[in-house]
């Protein structure tokens, strides 16, 4: 993925979220939920969390270069923009840490500094816009599939339905660490093919709930009474069937972002995630192992990235219970 490319998702994705909600507010469900949340105090609190995630990986996509040589720089690049320290220091510190004889920082740093004197607080940034990256991405990958086979297996039925149940069961009785690290060996390793080799195999959950919903929704009146008027098929999916799925796919969407944002960390410990260089916690994490077994220890790379993973996980957690409390009319109560 070219540097535009991968610039260009945080946008897509704010567009789309923007989009979504302007439109979601004119329907009578989604406005009650909106107003169940907005007096939901830890729902806004978990939803602010995330717009300043969100915000952060958004300046870090807008990038430009002061000269044809120059580097291309985003507005977080430019704001740290200092030079490295000689080696660690601890948080808050104004000496370095670890060595015989300490000599004075060049900057403060919150977070502290890492073995090569770059800003820990400047590296959990730039993670930002990979953990953006990875979970929007590979949702706009996933989901569609999902969608299209769910509602094609539920509305058909029959051979459809057997191919399509026969297809994700295969895939899923793979497990699915195996499955990666074979997509990965075969792909190479990189944020594109990150996002690829996850989108495959994170379909399959949100594939059985459509097909199910759909089921359920094809035997329903409103189905009925558009057949007998003579609507197409592809009409009654995507007109009438696919509105009254949305609720489960926004809810599992939100709740599937906080574990695609994990898989990666994890992949990126096994040496299998984005390439080294790009801002991400798992790399951070992933180079912070040996960091533990120093004496004296350097705990805060690893404590700096797993606070932002922990953070966003759980602000992406809280946000999907309570919008699925807000969205649900079985809970409305």
């Amino acid at each position: 993925m070219s540097d535009w490319l991968s610039n260009i998702i945080p946008f897509v994705i704010v567009i789309t979220l923007f989009v979504v909600i302007r439109r979601a507010a004119t329907q009578p469900l989604w406005a009650e939920a909106i107003r169940r949340i907005k007096r939901n105090r830890l729902a806004l609190m978990a939803l602010c969390v995330i717009c300043i995630f969100g915000a952060t990986a958004f300046c870090d996509s807008i990038s430009w270069r002061k000269d044809k040589n120059a580097p291309s720089l985003s507005l977080i690049d430019r704001a740290f923009e200092r030079p490295a320290e000689p080696t660690y220091s601890a948080p808050f510190a104004t000496m370095t840490f670890g060595e015989p004889t300490p000599r004075p920082l060049l900057g403060k740093h919150w977070f502290g500094t890492d073995g090569t004197g770059q800003d820990v607080f400047y590296q959990t940034l730039k993670g930002c816009r990979t953990a953006t990256i990875i979970g929007g991405f590979t949702l706009l990958i996933a989901t569609p599939l999902a969608l299209l086979f769910g509602m094609m297996a539920g509305y058909f039925g029959k051979r459809v339905d057997d191919a399509i149940q026969y297809s994700y069961t295969i895939l899923d009785s793979i497990p699915n660490i195996l499955l990666l690290v074979a997509l990965l060996m075969v792909m190479g390793r990189g944020l594109p093919q990150l996002c690829i080799a996850l989108g495959i195999t994170s379909w399959v959950g949100l594939c059985r709930l459509t097909r199910g919903e759909t089921l359920k929704h094809r035997e329903r009146e409103y189905v009925r009474a558009a057949k007998a008027l003579g609507i197409s098929n592809i009409r009654i999916l995507f007109r009438h069937i696919l509105p009254n799925l949305l609720p489960l796919v926004v809810i599992s969407t939100t709740l599937s972002f906080s574990g695609l944002v994990l898989a990666e960390a994890i992949l990126s410990y096994l040496q299998l995630g984005v390439a080294q260089g790009t801002g991400s916690w798992g790399n951070m994490i992933d180079g912070a192992r040996l960091e533990l077994a120093r004496e004296p220890v350097i705990w805060w790379n690893l404590s700096a990235a797993s606070l932002a993973l922990f953070i966003l996980v759980l602000s992406f957690n809280i946000f999907g219970d309570a919008l699925r409390d807000a969205i649900d009319p079985r809970l409305s109560s």
